[in-house]
């Protein structure tokens, strides 16, 4: 299954990520089909830069984003926030 997902970059103790489009069996940092954006957690407010219709066509070709790059796109308004229960 191809995943969108998060790959480290950076030095020591100060990551950044890239945010790849991979099989979901690759290693984190491991082989990767195409970078679709950046994520730097350090500045306030974190810097997220994100190719939108590259991340759109693979999703609708089937590309299934982890937790934490959901959790971006939900951030930058590219997939809807899920509802709460409650």
């Amino acid at each position: 299954m191809v995943r969108i997902r998060l790959r480290r970059a950076g030095g020591k103790k100060h990551p950044s990520y890239r945010i790849v489009i991979a099989d979901q069996r690759a290693a984190r940092d491991g082989s990767f089909i195409e970078q679709v954006g950046t994520y730097d957690p350090f500045p306030d407010p974190p810097e997220i830069k994100l190719n939108e219709d590259k991340i759109n066509k693979w999703i609708k070709n089937g590309a299934q984003p982890s937790a934490s790059v959901t959790t971006l796109l939900q951030i930058k308004g590219i997939i809807p926030k899920a509802a709460t229960n409650g």
